[in-house]
């Protein structure tokens, strides 16, 4: 199994960053596009569709709203303050506090939701479509005086997430005592949740000081921090109906890793709520 991660890291690693920086706008937003679908497939089954044509079409409704959305749009360099997309950015903020109570109060929260393939399909879109367009937002901010300013932007934030995600292991591994969500994730501990925010807050002063960047440190501080918890949460959140699904992987896609929410799931919650931080809260733009 660990081959099979390794592998697959050493693949998709490159993958990911060459799609950031050498794909156009267009491109680019077609590549999330059809990420976006994927994830929602593999999001049927945790709504509880189990026949794969119902998870085909669900993949593919997902796909046509995205695209209907973008091609509606008035131009292609995407502004957040465009209605559809600082609505969607904002959803996602409070969809996560949403996310948070329902985590906090697993199980006795399902029983709200459990039974529900409307709400369980209404919390997939909270999720995805916001992701889609953070992921539009971020790559398109300044990109008519610098291609690679939204590509480095989004990179940034996936380190932060890789970051904060190494230091839970690596923290938990040495110190973990204390289970964070006993009832949801068995694995983490609140001393690797302390440990991924620590690392999560170097990642931020580290990227602060070498990247020339119109943010001040403490703005910066602020959205990678959050972005970071919001990372545990989005992690949090796809265990718990993963749980409720009663399954343990969201898909086989990724050979060692499972499906593509499995490795996404942590970027859904971090990417919104960080575009919106920035880009909405504080108006970095």
């Amino acid at each position: 199994m660990l081959k099979y991660r390794l592998i697959s890291a050493f693949i998709l690693i490159p993958v990911v960053i060459a799609a950031l920086f050498l794909l156009p706008p267009v491109g680019f937003a077609i590549t999330t596009l059809v990420v976006c679908m994927l994830a929602a497939w593999e999001w049927g089954q945790l709504a509880g569709f189990k026949a794969r044509s119902q998870r085909v079409w669900l993949a593919v409704l997902c796909g046509l709203l995205l695209a209907t959305m973008l091609i509606a749009l008035p131009e292609y360099r995407r502004s957040v303050h465009i209605p559809i997309i600082e609505y969607s950015l904002w959803a996602s903020l409070v969809w996560w506090i949403a996310a948070l109570v329902l985590v906090l109060f697993y199980p006795a929260s399902a029983a709200m939701w459990r039974h529900s393939k409307t709400l369980r399909l209404l919390f997939g879109l909270l999720t995805i479509v916001p992701f889609f367009w953070g992921m539009i937002v971020l790559r398109n901010w300044h990109y008519d005086s610098n291609h690679y300013t939204g590509a480095l932007w989004l990179l940034y934030v996936m380190i932060l997430v890789w970051g904060a995600d190494s230091g839970a292991y690596l923290f938990g591994k040495m110190f973990g005592k204390h289970k964070l969500a006993p009832k949801v994730s068995p694995g983490k501990t609140w001393q690797g949740f302390i440990g991924g925010l620590f690392t999560s807050a170097i990642i931020s002063v580290m990227f602060g000081l070498w990247a020339n960047l119109e943010v001040t440190p403490a703005i910066l501080l602020v959205c990678s921090v959050v972005a970071a918890l919001a990372s545990v949460l989005g992690d949090l959140t796809e265990s718990m109906f993963k749980r409720e699904a009663g399954i343990k992987d969201s898909g086989h896609m990724i050979p060692g890793h499972g499906g593509i929410l499995d490795r996404i799931d942590s970027l859904t919650a971090a990417v919104p709520v960080f575009a919106c931080l920035l880009l909405l809260v504080f108006r970095t733009i």
